[in-house]
């Protein structure tokens, strides 16, 4: 290892703890206040997530297991009551001559549409839009944004973003689709239309349901067919273990074409096979249903492509059943072996992985964590290793060493909580 692999330090981001939420909440009051002269009706926050295990599936109608993180995007809101006006301002994008975009978006909520608002406001403006065109009462509105997820990190900021205006919006509108979980489940449909439609990045879902619908304490194993959710309690502390989530800090965006190739492929597959979901292909018939596609498809490269991505689909879904399996059982070290096998597939069959990624988990490995995966889109973004509570420091400055061995830009850490679903956090 290098002179500068050995002295690497591990970054850590700020633990969003009760202090951080509130220091969080008064810079978003704060912002809103300065950027319109009057108080917001009040702050919302909505959390990133940390998706244990069940990759690309979600479009593919598979089932998941993600949770809510303790890290949140927050939104103080106030209503207009005289016109139909949005004006929305980041704190977590700087001035358009910094070639980071815009810090504020100013106009009519009616104008709103596919193709009229890009950047970070198209996932905040999206989602009144998406309201509205299920039927909802939606008026104009100012609003301030700041947080603590990580962007471009793959812990699904976008999702954060679009759900913590969900909630803001819901109250001020008096929706009360925030008071159940029928009715959360309906504004997570809003902010998938918001992301898909008005943001361009052709996600599946799993996002917004575990940012509205999580629980604290537990994981929520996702059925993407319907989006009917169940708790699975996640209780790592008891177990002497944690979930170390990696930020590479390699930049992950879901709009960039990578995304939809791969969604389309499975579609494309499902379609041959006479099927609406990969997922109604069982392990045992995935032999048979490879054959099918060799003969259906001309091209052999294509061919290929297709299998190796029905068969992460496939093997992907059944990694998930045996996992909560395993946690339901109280084994949650054996959960390890599962995200090795994920990664791998993810890696090699998906081909979503990027040398980063590869080098977060074959570290977090060698260093003691008993086992590592990318999590969330992939080509950047997050890994999370679980590791022994015990080991988790050591684990980290491995990681941070092997990044810079590597000349790989270095890496930032925070630890995986169970934690509670959007709501109110000023009251």
């Amino acid at each position: 290892m290098t002179e500068a692999g050995t002295h690497a330090r591990p970054d850590w981001y700020a633990d969003a703890d009760d202090a951080g939420r509130s220091r969080a909440v008064d810079r978003a009051r704060s912002a809103f206040v300065a950027a319109n002269g009057r108080q917001p009706a009040g702050v919302w926050a909505a959390p990133g997530r940390v998706n244990v295990i069940g990759e690309h599936v979600d479009y593919n109608g598979g089932i998941c297991l993600p949770f809510a993180l303790p890290h949140r995007t927050y939104v103080a809101l106030a209503p207009r009551s005289d016109d139909d006006r949005v004006s929305v301002v980041s704190a977590q994008v700087q001035d358009a001559d910094s070639g980071q975009g815009r810090p504020r978006w100013e106009g009519q909520l009616a104008d709103v549409a596919p193709g009229t608002v890009d950047g970070w406001a198209a996932y905040a403006l999206g989602v009144p839009w998406a309201l509205r065109e299920a039927g909802h009462p939606v008026p104009g509105f100012d609003a301030a944004v700041d947080g603590l997820v990580p962007l471009g990190s793959g812990l699904s900021s976008s999702a954060a973003l679009e759900c913590a205006v969900a909630v803001a919006l819901d109250a001020v509108a008096g929706l009360g689709l925030g008071a159940s979980d029928e009715g959360r489940a309906r504004l997570a449909q809003a902010c998938v239309r918001a992301e898909n439609d008005i943001a361009g990045a052709p996600t599946g879902g799993m996002d917004q349901a575990a940012s509205l619908r999580s629980r604290a304490g537990s994981a929520t194993l996702i059925d993407c067919t319907d989006f009917s959710v169940r708790h699975v309690p996640f209780d790592l502390a008891a177990a002497g273990l944690e979930l170390l989530v990696v930020d590479t800090r390699a930049h992950h965006a879901l709009a960039d074409g990578q995304y939809g190739s791969r969604r389309e492929a499975c579609e494309r597959a499902a379609a041959l096979l006479g099927i609406r979901w990969l997922r109604e292909i069982a392990p045992a018939d995935l032999a048979g249903a490879v054959d099918r596609l060799r003969d259906l498809v001309d091209d052999p490269e294509e061919a290929d492509e297709m299998v190796r991505r029905v068969r992460h689909v496939v093997t992907e879904i059944e990694r998930v059943r045996q996992t909560v399996a395993l946690v339901e059982s109280a084994d949650l070290e054996g959960v390890g072996p599962l995200l090795d096998a994920s990664h791998a597939s993810l890696r090699d069959d998906y081909e979503v992985s990027s040398v980063e990624l590869d080098v977060a988990c074959e570290s977090a490995r060698t260093a003691g964590a008993l086992g590592a995966r990318m999590t969330g889109g992939g080509f950047g973004g997050s890994a999370i290793a679980l590791v022994r509570r015990a080991d988790t420091e050591a684990v980290a400055r491995a990681v941070a060493a092997a990044f810079a061995d590597k000349d790989l830009a270095a890496p930032a850490f925070l630890r995986a909580v169970p934690s509670a679903p959007a709501e109110r956090v000023d009251a």
